[in-house]
Protein backbone atom coordinates (compact mmCIF):
# COMPACT_ATOMS: atom_id res chain seq x y z
CA UNK A 1 0.00 0.00 0.00
CA UNK A 2 2.93 2.33 0.62
CA UNK A 3 3.95 2.01 -3.03
CA UNK A 4 0.43 2.81 -4.21
CA UNK A 5 0.39 5.97 -2.11
CA UNK A 6 3.17 7.64 -4.07
CA UNK A 7 3.49 5.79 -7.41
CA UNK A 8 1.05 5.81 -10.33
CA UNK A 9 2.14 2.32 -11.41
CA UNK A 10 3.23 -0.60 -9.24
CA UNK A 11 4.51 -3.79 -10.82
CA UNK A 12 4.59 -6.98 -8.75
CA UNK A 13 6.60 -9.64 -10.51
CA UNK A 14 7.92 -13.05 -9.60
CA UNK A 15 7.76 -16.70 -10.56
CA UNK A 16 4.42 -18.22 -11.52
CA UNK A 17 2.50 -19.70 -8.57
CA UNK A 18 4.06 -17.46 -5.92
CA UNK A 19 0.70 -15.89 -5.04
CA UNK A 20 0.67 -12.69 -7.12
CA UNK A 21 -2.91 -13.13 -8.31
CA UNK A 22 -4.12 -14.01 -4.83
CA UNK A 23 -2.41 -10.92 -3.45
CA UNK A 24 -3.83 -8.42 -5.94
CA UNK A 25 -7.33 -9.91 -5.80
CA UNK A 26 -7.25 -9.54 -2.04
CA UNK A 27 -6.17 -5.91 -2.43
CA UNK A 28 -9.02 -5.27 -4.88
CA UNK A 29 -11.56 -6.77 -2.49
CA UNK A 30 -10.33 -4.98 0.63
CA UNK A 31 -7.85 -2.10 0.61
CA UNK A 32 -7.64 -0.99 -3.01
CA UNK A 33 -10.91 -0.77 -4.95
CA UNK A 34 -9.99 -1.59 -8.53
CA UNK A 35 -11.08 -3.42 -11.65
CA UNK A 36 -9.26 -6.77 -11.95
CA UNK A 37 -8.47 -8.22 -15.38
CA UNK A 38 -6.07 -10.94 -16.46
CA UNK A 39 -4.26 -11.51 -19.72
CA UNK A 40 -4.76 -15.22 -19.14
CA UNK A 41 -8.24 -14.46 -20.54
CA UNK A 42 -7.82 -14.82 -24.32
CA UNK A 43 -10.51 -12.27 -25.15
CA UNK A 44 -8.99 -9.59 -22.96
CA UNK A 45 -5.53 -10.41 -24.27
CA UNK A 46 -6.72 -10.11 -27.86
CA UNK A 47 -8.23 -6.68 -27.17
CA UNK A 48 -5.01 -5.48 -25.56
CA UNK A 49 -2.94 -6.70 -28.52
CA UNK A 50 -5.32 -5.13 -31.03
CA UNK A 51 -5.16 -1.55 -29.78
CA UNK A 52 -3.32 -1.14 -26.45
CA UNK A 53 -3.89 2.63 -26.16
CA UNK A 54 -7.65 2.42 -26.68
CA UNK A 55 -7.76 -0.61 -24.40
CA UNK A 56 -6.13 1.29 -21.50
CA UNK A 57 -8.16 4.44 -22.06
CA UNK A 58 -11.31 2.36 -21.75
CA UNK A 59 -10.77 1.92 -18.00
CA UNK A 60 -11.35 5.04 -15.89
CA UNK A 61 -11.16 3.28 -12.52
CA UNK A 62 -8.07 1.90 -10.82
CA UNK A 63 -6.91 -1.10 -12.81
CA UNK A 64 -5.18 -4.36 -11.92
CA UNK A 65 -3.69 -6.25 -14.88
CA UNK A 66 -2.55 -9.80 -14.14
CA UNK A 67 0.16 -11.54 -16.21
CA UNK A 68 1.03 -8.31 -18.00
CA UNK A 69 4.09 -9.80 -19.72
CA UNK A 70 1.75 -11.55 -22.17
CA UNK A 71 1.14 -8.20 -23.90
CA UNK A 72 4.38 -6.21 -23.58
CA UNK A 73 3.07 -3.47 -25.88
CA UNK A 74 0.63 -2.48 -23.12
CA UNK A 75 3.47 -0.85 -21.18
CA UNK A 76 3.82 1.99 -23.67
CA UNK A 77 0.08 2.62 -23.46
CA UNK A 78 0.23 2.64 -19.65
CA UNK A 79 3.17 5.03 -19.64
CA UNK A 80 1.33 7.33 -22.07
CA UNK A 81 -1.74 7.28 -19.81
CA UNK A 82 0.37 8.07 -16.75
CA UNK A 83 2.13 10.93 -18.51
CA UNK A 84 -1.25 12.51 -19.22
CA UNK A 85 -2.64 11.93 -15.73
CA UNK A 86 -0.27 11.05 -12.91
CA UNK A 87 -2.96 9.74 -10.60
CA UNK A 88 -1.29 7.83 -7.81
CA UNK A 89 -2.17 4.17 -7.49
CA UNK A 90 -3.87 4.03 -10.89
CA UNK A 91 -2.31 0.73 -12.03
CA UNK A 92 -1.18 -2.48 -10.36
CA UNK A 93 0.50 -4.89 -12.75
CA UNK A 94 1.64 -8.44 -12.12
CA UNK A 95 3.99 -10.48 -14.23
CA UNK A 96 5.59 -13.91 -14.24
CA UNK A 97 8.56 -12.55 -16.15
CA UNK A 98 11.12 -9.97 -15.13
CA UNK A 99 10.29 -7.13 -17.49
CA UNK A 100 13.59 -5.43 -16.67
CA UNK A 101 15.30 -8.26 -18.56
CA UNK A 102 13.05 -7.89 -21.59
CA UNK A 103 14.70 -5.31 -23.88
CA UNK A 104 11.49 -4.19 -25.60
CA UNK A 105 10.04 -3.09 -22.28
CA UNK A 106 12.81 -2.08 -19.91
CA UNK A 107 13.77 1.19 -21.61
CA UNK A 108 10.27 2.63 -21.13
CA UNK A 109 10.15 1.86 -17.42
CA UNK A 110 12.95 3.96 -16.03
CA UNK A 111 11.59 6.18 -13.28
CA UNK A 112 7.99 5.46 -14.26
CA UNK A 113 6.92 2.74 -11.83
CA UNK A 114 7.79 1.01 -8.58
CA UNK A 115 8.78 -2.62 -9.05
CA UNK A 116 8.34 -5.19 -6.28
CA UNK A 117 9.58 -8.79 -6.35
CA UNK A 118 7.37 -11.54 -4.93
CA UNK A 119 9.42 -14.61 -4.03
CA UNK A 120 8.11 -18.03 -3.06
CA UNK A 121 7.40 -18.03 0.67
CA UNK A 122 10.37 -17.53 2.99
CA UNK A 123 10.56 -19.90 5.93
CA UNK A 124 9.93 -17.10 8.42
CA UNK A 125 6.72 -16.26 6.52
CA UNK A 126 5.63 -19.89 6.73
CA UNK A 127 6.35 -19.98 10.48
CA UNK A 128 4.87 -16.45 10.91
CA UNK A 129 8.09 -15.14 12.41
CA UNK A 130 8.92 -11.43 12.28
CA UNK A 131 12.64 -12.16 12.46
CA UNK A 132 14.95 -10.80 9.78
CA UNK A 133 18.24 -12.43 10.67
CA UNK A 134 20.04 -11.12 7.60
CA UNK A 135 19.26 -7.55 8.62
CA UNK A 136 20.28 -8.30 12.22
CA UNK A 137 23.73 -9.66 11.38
CA UNK A 138 24.29 -6.93 8.78
CA UNK A 139 24.05 -4.17 11.38
CA UNK A 140 27.05 -2.74 13.22
CA UNK A 141 26.29 -4.73 16.35
CA UNK A 142 25.02 -8.30 16.51
CA UNK A 143 24.20 -10.29 19.62
CA UNK A 144 22.41 -13.48 18.61
CA UNK A 145 20.32 -14.84 21.45
CA UNK A 146 17.11 -16.07 19.80
CA UNK A 147 15.70 -19.45 20.77
CA UNK A 148 16.24 -21.91 17.92
CA UNK A 149 13.22 -23.82 16.65
CA UNK A 150 13.40 -27.54 15.98
CA UNK A 151 11.68 -27.58 12.60
CA UNK A 152 12.66 -30.45 10.32
CA UNK A 153 15.22 -28.84 8.02
CA UNK A 154 15.21 -31.50 5.33
CA UNK A 155 11.43 -31.30 4.92
CA UNK A 156 11.61 -27.53 4.49
CA UNK A 157 14.41 -27.79 1.94
CA UNK A 158 12.63 -30.46 -0.13
CA UNK A 159 9.27 -28.67 -0.06
CA UNK A 160 10.60 -25.21 -0.92
CA UNK A 161 8.45 -22.10 -0.74
CA UNK A 162 5.71 -22.35 -3.35
CA UNK A 163 2.34 -21.93 -1.56
CA UNK A 164 0.97 -25.10 -3.14
CA UNK A 165 3.67 -27.14 -1.41
CA UNK A 166 2.32 -26.12 1.99
CA UNK A 167 -0.84 -28.09 1.22
CA UNK A 168 0.91 -31.19 -0.15
CA UNK A 169 2.74 -33.31 2.39
CA UNK A 170 2.89 -36.41 0.21
CA UNK A 171 6.08 -36.45 -1.88
CA UNK A 172 4.37 -38.17 -4.81
CA UNK A 173 1.80 -35.39 -4.99
CA UNK A 174 4.55 -32.78 -4.74
CA UNK A 175 6.38 -34.40 -7.67
CA UNK A 176 3.20 -34.37 -9.75
CA UNK A 177 2.83 -30.64 -9.07
CA UNK A 178 6.46 -29.87 -9.93
CA UNK A 179 6.21 -31.81 -13.22
CA UNK A 180 3.10 -29.85 -14.16
CA UNK A 181 4.70 -26.58 -13.08
CA UNK A 182 7.79 -27.11 -15.24
CA UNK A 183 5.66 -28.04 -18.27
CA UNK A 184 3.48 -24.94 -17.85
CA UNK A 185 6.46 -22.61 -17.49
CA UNK A 186 8.48 -23.98 -20.38
CA UNK A 187 5.60 -24.52 -22.80
CA UNK A 188 3.60 -21.38 -22.03
CA UNK A 189 5.49 -18.57 -20.29
CA UNK A 190 8.58 -19.02 -22.44
CA UNK A 191 6.52 -18.71 -25.61
CA UNK A 192 5.00 -15.48 -24.30
CA UNK A 193 8.30 -13.68 -24.03
CA UNK A 194 10.71 -15.30 -26.49
CA UNK A 195 10.91 -17.02 -29.84
CA UNK A 196 12.73 -20.23 -28.95
CA UNK A 197 13.75 -22.56 -31.76
CA UNK A 198 14.50 -25.63 -29.62
CA UNK A 199 11.92 -25.32 -26.86
CA UNK A 200 12.02 -29.10 -26.29
CA UNK A 201 15.63 -28.70 -25.16
CA UNK A 202 14.68 -26.44 -22.24
CA UNK A 203 13.72 -29.16 -19.70
CA UNK A 204 17.05 -30.89 -20.24
CA UNK A 205 18.88 -27.60 -19.87
CA UNK A 206 17.01 -26.74 -16.67
CA UNK A 207 17.94 -30.15 -15.24
CA UNK A 208 21.57 -29.45 -16.15
CA UNK A 209 21.44 -26.15 -14.28
CA UNK A 210 19.92 -27.94 -11.29
CA UNK A 211 22.68 -30.56 -11.26
CA UNK A 212 25.30 -27.77 -11.15
CA UNK A 213 23.54 -25.54 -8.59
CA UNK A 214 26.06 -23.75 -6.42
CA UNK A 215 28.91 -24.11 -8.92
CA UNK A 216 30.71 -21.60 -11.12
CA UNK A 217 28.84 -20.97 -14.33
CA UNK A 218 31.51 -21.85 -16.86
CA UNK A 219 29.89 -21.26 -20.24
CA UNK A 220 32.42 -23.37 -22.12
CA UNK A 221 31.82 -26.39 -19.86
CA UNK A 222 28.05 -25.94 -19.88
CA UNK A 223 28.15 -25.61 -23.66
CA UNK A 224 29.96 -28.95 -23.97
CA UNK A 225 27.57 -30.66 -21.54
CA UNK A 226 24.43 -29.31 -23.21
CA UNK A 227 25.61 -29.49 -26.81
CA UNK A 228 24.59 -25.86 -27.30
CA UNK A 229 26.63 -23.02 -28.72
CA UNK A 230 27.71 -20.54 -26.04
CA UNK A 231 25.74 -17.72 -27.67
CA UNK A 232 22.56 -19.82 -27.55
CA UNK A 233 23.31 -20.91 -23.99
CA UNK A 234 23.72 -17.31 -22.80
CA UNK A 235 20.40 -16.42 -24.39
CA UNK A 236 18.69 -19.31 -22.60
CA UNK A 237 20.25 -18.41 -19.25
CA UNK A 238 18.86 -14.89 -19.61
CA UNK A 239 15.49 -16.42 -20.42
CA UNK A 240 15.52 -18.63 -17.32
CA UNK A 241 16.46 -15.58 -15.26
CA UNK A 242 13.60 -13.62 -16.80
CA UNK A 243 11.03 -16.23 -15.76
CA UNK A 244 12.53 -16.45 -12.25
CA UNK A 245 13.70 -20.06 -12.46
CA UNK A 246 17.43 -19.51 -11.97
CA UNK A 247 19.47 -16.99 -10.04
CA UNK A 248 22.90 -16.02 -11.32
CA UNK A 249 25.01 -14.79 -8.40
CA UNK A 250 27.76 -12.38 -9.44
CA UNK A 251 31.30 -12.52 -8.13
CA UNK A 252 32.37 -9.92 -5.59
CA UNK A 253 34.84 -7.56 -7.20
CA UNK A 254 36.47 -5.78 -4.28
CA UNK A 255 39.68 -3.88 -4.86
CA UNK A 256 42.02 -6.52 -3.40
CA UNK A 257 45.59 -7.50 -4.08
CA UNK A 258 44.60 -11.08 -4.92
CA UNK A 259 43.42 -12.05 -8.38
CA UNK A 260 39.70 -12.81 -8.17
CA UNK A 261 37.58 -15.17 -10.22
CA UNK A 262 34.88 -13.10 -11.96
CA UNK A 263 32.74 -16.04 -13.09
CA UNK A 264 29.23 -16.01 -11.56
CA UNK A 265 27.62 -18.98 -9.80
CA UNK A 266 24.26 -20.45 -10.73
CA UNK A 267 21.42 -21.39 -8.39
CA UNK A 268 17.74 -22.25 -8.71
CA UNK A 269 15.12 -19.97 -7.21
CA UNK A 270 13.47 -22.72 -5.14
CA UNK A 271 15.02 -25.78 -3.50
CA UNK A 272 11.81 -27.77 -3.78
CA UNK A 273 12.08 -27.43 -7.55
CA UNK A 274 15.83 -28.06 -7.39
CA UNK A 275 15.43 -31.25 -5.34
CA UNK A 276 12.77 -32.50 -7.72
CA UNK A 277 14.94 -31.93 -10.79
CA UNK A 278 17.94 -33.80 -9.36
CA UNK A 279 15.86 -36.53 -7.71
CA UNK A 280 17.07 -35.74 -4.21
CA UNK A 281 15.21 -37.30 -1.26
CA UNK A 282 15.59 -37.51 2.52
CA UNK A 283 17.68 -40.67 2.47
CA UNK A 284 20.42 -39.14 0.33
CA UNK A 285 21.86 -36.59 2.76
CA UNK A 286 24.71 -38.99 3.52
CA UNK A 287 24.96 -41.09 0.34
CA UNK A 288 25.00 -37.96 -1.84
CA UNK A 289 26.59 -35.51 0.58
CA UNK A 290 27.99 -33.34 -2.22
CA UNK A 291 24.54 -32.67 -3.70
CA UNK A 292 23.05 -32.17 -0.24
CA UNK A 293 25.66 -29.52 0.47
CA UNK A 294 24.86 -27.70 -2.77
CA UNK A 295 21.11 -27.83 -2.14
CA UNK A 296 21.58 -26.54 1.38
CA UNK A 297 23.77 -23.70 0.11
CA UNK A 298 21.07 -22.86 -2.45
CA UNK A 299 18.45 -22.91 0.32
CA UNK A 300 20.38 -20.48 2.53
CA UNK A 301 21.02 -18.13 -0.39
CA UNK A 302 17.34 -17.90 -1.29
CA UNK A 303 16.31 -17.33 2.33
CA UNK A 304 18.89 -14.54 2.63
CA UNK A 305 17.82 -12.94 -0.67
CA UNK A 306 14.21 -12.86 0.52
CA UNK A 307 15.10 -11.33 3.88
CA UNK A 308 17.48 -8.83 2.26
CA UNK A 309 14.68 -7.68 -0.05
CA UNK A 310 12.58 -6.71 3.01
CA UNK A 311 15.42 -5.06 4.91
CA UNK A 312 15.68 -1.35 5.62
CA UNK A 313 19.37 -1.76 4.84
CA UNK A 314 20.53 -1.79 1.23
CA UNK A 315 22.20 -5.18 0.86
CA UNK A 316 23.76 -6.84 -2.19
CA UNK A 317 24.80 -10.50 -2.36
CA UNK A 318 27.79 -12.00 -4.16
CA UNK A 319 30.17 -14.93 -4.01
CA UNK A 320 33.94 -14.75 -3.63
CA UNK A 321 36.72 -16.89 -5.06
CA UNK A 322 40.38 -16.24 -5.73
CA UNK A 323 42.51 -17.76 -8.47
CA UNK A 324 44.36 -19.72 -5.77
CA UNK A 325 41.16 -21.43 -4.58
CA UNK A 326 40.20 -19.42 -1.50
CA UNK A 327 36.43 -18.96 -1.51
CA UNK A 328 33.50 -17.64 0.49
CA UNK A 329 30.05 -18.96 -0.31
CA UNK A 330 28.38 -15.56 0.02
CA UNK A 331 29.47 -11.98 0.54
CA UNK A 332 26.82 -9.53 1.71
CA UNK A 333 27.80 -5.92 0.98
CA UNK A 334 26.08 -2.90 2.51
CA UNK A 335 25.79 0.26 0.49
CA UNK A 336 28.46 1.85 2.74
CA UNK A 337 30.96 -0.84 1.71
CA UNK A 338 30.87 -2.91 4.91
CA UNK A 339 30.84 -6.65 4.17
CA UNK A 340 29.67 -9.83 5.86
CA UNK A 341 31.10 -13.22 4.90
CA UNK A 342 28.70 -16.17 5.00
CA UNK A 343 29.61 -19.86 4.73
CA UNK A 344 27.26 -22.86 4.69
CA UNK A 345 28.31 -26.26 6.03
CA UNK A 346 26.16 -29.37 5.72
CA UNK A 347 27.39 -30.71 9.03
CA UNK A 348 26.23 -30.64 12.65
CA UNK A 349 29.78 -30.38 14.07
CA UNK A 350 32.18 -27.53 13.42
CA UNK A 351 35.48 -26.28 14.76
CA UNK A 352 37.81 -23.32 14.38
CA UNK A 353 39.34 -24.48 11.08
CA UNK A 354 35.93 -24.16 9.41
CA UNK A 355 36.41 -20.39 9.73
CA UNK A 356 39.81 -20.37 7.99
CA UNK A 357 38.56 -18.92 4.70
CA UNK A 358 36.49 -16.30 6.50
CA UNK A 359 39.51 -15.31 8.63
CA UNK A 360 41.68 -14.99 5.52
CA UNK A 361 38.98 -12.91 3.86
CA UNK A 362 38.81 -10.71 6.97
CA UNK A 363 42.58 -10.15 6.85
CA UNK A 364 42.36 -9.23 3.18
CA UNK A 365 39.40 -6.85 3.44
CA UNK A 366 40.53 -5.24 6.72
CA UNK A 367 38.25 -2.39 7.87
CA UNK A 368 35.53 -3.31 5.39
CA UNK A 369 34.96 -6.64 7.13
CA UNK A 370 32.09 -6.51 9.61
CA UNK A 371 31.68 -10.14 10.65
CA UNK A 372 31.61 -13.74 9.51
CA UNK A 373 28.62 -16.09 9.76
CA UNK A 374 28.87 -19.85 9.40
CA UNK A 375 25.54 -21.63 8.97
CA UNK A 376 25.50 -25.30 9.93
CA UNK A 377 22.97 -28.04 10.68
CA UNK A 378 23.55 -28.11 14.45
CA UNK A 379 21.33 -26.54 17.08
CA UNK A 380 23.55 -24.15 19.05
CA UNK A 381 24.59 -20.53 18.51
CA UNK A 382 28.35 -20.55 18.99
CA UNK A 383 30.47 -17.36 19.13
CA UNK A 384 33.99 -18.16 17.92
CA UNK A 385 35.16 -14.57 18.40
CA UNK A 386 33.60 -11.13 18.74
CA UNK A 387 32.86 -11.08 15.00
CA UNK A 388 32.68 -14.78 14.04
CA UNK A 389 29.53 -16.79 14.73
CA UNK A 390 28.31 -20.27 13.97
CA UNK A 391 24.53 -20.25 13.59
CA UNK A 392 22.08 -23.09 13.01
CA UNK A 393 20.40 -22.79 9.62
CA UNK A 394 17.11 -22.88 11.52
CA UNK A 395 18.09 -19.54 13.07
CA UNK A 396 16.99 -17.93 9.80
CA UNK A 397 13.40 -18.23 10.96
Amino acid sequence: MAALSDSPVVLIHGARQTGKSTLVKSLAENDYPAKYITFDDSSILSAAHNNPHDFISGYSENLIIDEVQRAPEIFLAIISSVDKNKRLGKFILTGSANVLLLPKISESLAGRMEILRLFPFAQNEISRSTKNLVEEFSKNTFNPNHPINSDNLINKVLSGGFPEMLTRQDRKRQKVWFNSYITTILQRDVRDIANIEKINELPKLLSLFASRAGTLFNYAEFSRSSGMAQTTLKRYVSLFEAIFMVHVLPAWSGNLSKRLIKTPKIYLNDTGLLSHLVGFEKGKTISDALMWGRILENFVLMEMLKQASWSDLILSLYHYRTASGQEIDFVIERNDGKIIAVEVKATSKIDTKDFNHIKAFSDETKDKFLRGILFYTGSEIIPFSKNLFALPINALW
